[in-house]
């Protein structure tokens, strides 16, 4: 496998960074000072869904898989970014129809709605982000793919108070990827080589995780 290009699909992790509304702020404070203790280490405080991350069963599903036990086959492999049409802050299954191709099941599907460019802490980016409305669950179970990732906060919606399409999904040992970042460098319906790596937090129901897609010649 000859790599031709290394695109990073995560976001820094930054003290104050915007993050879901209800959650913590993050601190990344300075620990260990080169000048002063010959060493620099940090200390970081955070929920785990946040950033870049991977939902895990478990976040929503009494029993479900942790993020440690996401078989390595499920967020490393072949993966197609998609761009469908959002109907104010849904993407209904008639979008996802429009532009889906057969070799997508199966597979990892980056879902590239621009939210990641509107990155702030303002009412748009944090409430009014766009996600899958409850009418393209049944479309996702019946192709399957592997790992969903979105760079908006959220696959639902903000307005789906109930979460409906994380329980519906996660139900089906479905995983996803949220707050990715850069999804504008990838060519909508090329195949790249995904990798999605969370940290490995023993009984965790989500995890900071580090994605990128290699180009392959």
């Amino acid at each position: 496998m000859k790599v031709k290009n290394y695109i990073d699909l995560s976001v820094d992790i930054k003290t104050n960074m915007p993050c879901w509304p209800t959650n913590p702020l993050v601190r990344v404070d300075p620990i260990g000072l080169l000048a002063r203790d010959g060493y620099a280490v940090e200390k970081y405080e955070s929920v785990t869904h946040t950033g870049t991350h991977i939902d895990a069963p478990y976040h929503m599903v009494d029993g479900g898989r942790t993020v440690d036990k996401i078989p390595l086959n499920q967020i490393i492999g072949s993966g197609y970014c998609i761009i469908p049409s959002i109907d104010g802050t849904e993407i209904h299954r008639s979008a996802l129809e429009e532009i889906w191709k057969p070799e997508y099941d199966g597979n990892i599907i980056l879902v590239n709605t621009g939210w990641s460019k509107k990155r702030a802490y303002s009412i748009e980016f944090q409430y009014n982000f766009p996600g899958f409305s409850e009418d393209a669950v049944d479309f996702l179970i019946d192709h399957h793919p592997r790992l969903i990732g979105i760079d908006s906060l959220g696959i639902d919606p903000y307005s789906h108070a109930d979460f409906r399409v994380h329980k519906a999904l996660l139900a089906r040992d479905m995983a996803f990827i949220e707050d990715l970042n850069n999804l504008e460098q990838l060519t909508p319906g090329k195949e790249y080589f995904i990798i999605a790596l969370p940290l490995k937090i023993a009984g965790a129901s989500g995890s900071m995780a580090r994605v990128v897609a290699l180009e392959i010649e």
